[in-house]
């Protein structure tokens, strides 16, 4: 069956959440580092459990300037982003001849060769020239950029968001070094894959991303025409559903639409996911300016799920940056629910969400979770409870990294938005 957040499944998730409001919500893989990494001892965090929310993580980058370089170039020329190899040192644990290379796409405006590497959004891939290298299960990690020197904005959204039944991306607050360089916080996360895919999801299927220079037009029947539109990112290489799926969305009249969408798409999760977006004041979405979202197609049940991705805005946290400084300008907006929306500041339209909130049905459900997402995320206490304790961990594990008064500074803007 496919991952749905139906209004039973709500319900459950609704009392799980009010009556377990401690609960951490960061499972992790306890499987032993694979074979080709040794451990040093040297870190802090030696033996910790990865993504782990409750510790600071210790990961070092190691690799050839003239490589860094090189890669550098090739993005400011057409965007290329390339692997180089690095020694990645996660917890102790050293991996050699692993793979890394720029992510992100408004992450990256505005970089020039002047830019410090610890400071870059980055893409670690440990089995990218070593077959079956994993740490602890995982061989993918996201370094993020943030805009906060806390990142808790992100932090916090991402576990707020498995508390509303949606599937979502672990993470880890880390001290970041660069070819020995100055150690920094940065959060990390989970990259969506096949792992990641398996872990949230029940049965087979597909899992496409949707690239920042695409949209959700339909162009033909065509796979070639979706190049750089959609990758996919899970499953047998099979653009077919997604397709089938775009054709639906785009063609069909209203009112094939409002009576067979749900045929298509988790028409309960997808209501869900933009009334949390809203309560999160993510305006970076499925209609923002980077097109941020992924399809998650199950194959028994034929149904597509929208899934979150990118949420280092949240909070009211537009305005990009990646020096990780200031104060991220974290914002609280007008109390209550936004009525509608129109992919945010800098947003553009998504014919998805343009075409959901124009039915009557599918508009009702999406104000209905707009309430049920308030109630139970930030009525019952459970956001502030999750801020605490990610702003605790911090505070006694990174003060070293960002000085205490900025923990609580970003902490106490984000919780400007639980009594709004």
């Amino acid at each position: 069956m496919s991952y749905t957040l139906s209004r039973r499944r709500f319900g459950a998730a609704l009392a799980g959440v009010l009556g377990v409001a401690a609960l951490g919500g960061c499972a992790a893989d306890a499987t032993t580092a694979s074979s080709g990494s040794s451990t040093s001892g040297s870190s802090s965090s030696a033996g910790a459990t990865i993504f782990d929310g409750g510790t600071v993580h210790d990961i070092t980058l190691a690799f050839d300037d003239g490589a860094y370089d090189a890669m550098i170039e090739a993005y400011l020329k057409d965007g290329t982003k390339d692997w180089i190899e690095a020694t990645v040192t996660i917890d102790g644990s050293s991996y050699e001849k692993a793979g890394l290379r720029l992510k992100g796409n408004s992450s990256l405006r505005g970089l020039s060769g002047d830019d410090s590497p610890q400071d870059l959004p980055w893409l670690i891939r440990l089995d990218k020239f070593v077959d079956g290298r994993q740490h602890q299960g995982y061989a993918e990690f996201v370094v993020r950029s943030n805009n906060t020197a806390s990142a808790l904005n992100e932090a916090v959204a991402l576990e707020l968001l498995g508390r509303a039944g949606l599937a979502t991306e672990k993470s880890f607050s880390t001290s970041l070094s660069v070819n020995g360089g100055d150690r920094v916080l940065r959060l990390v996360v989970e990259n969506p894959g096949d792992k990641w895919d398996a872990d949230n999801f029940t049965g087979a299927g597909l899992l496409y991303k949707a690239e920042s220079g695409g949209d959700y037009s339909y162009r033909g029947d065509d796979a070639a025409s979706y190049e750089d539109v959609f990758d996919q990112e899970a499953g047998e290489d099979d653009l077919t559903p997604l397709i089938a799926f775009l054709e639906f969305i785009n063609e069909s009249d209203d009112a094939t639409f409002g009576a067979d969408l749900g045929k298509y798409l988790d028409v309960d999760a997808f209501a869900t996911y933009l009334a949390f977006q809203d309560l999160v004041q993510n305006s970076d979405d499925i209609d923002g300016p980077g097109n941020n979202s992924y399809l998650r197609y199950t194959a028994d049940t034929k149904i597509m799920t929208v899934v979150n991705w990118d949420l280092n805005l949240a909070f009211g946290g537009m305005g990009g940056g990646r020096d990780g400084g200031g104060d991220g300008g974290v914002r609280p907006q007008p109390s209550g629910m936004p009525g509608n929306r129109g992919g945010g500041r800098g947003g553009r339209s998504n014919i998805l969400v343009t075409r959901f909130q124009a039915d009557d049905v599918y508009a009702g459900k999406y104000t209905q979770a707009q309430s049920d997402l308030k109630e139970a995320l930030y009525t019952s206490g459970v956001a502030q409870t999750v801020l605490d304790r990610r702003a605790k961990v911090l505070t006694e594990q990174a003060s070293d990294l960002v000085s205490a008064d900025t923990i609580t500074s970003d902490a106490s803007k984000i919780s400007a938005y639980f009594s709004g």
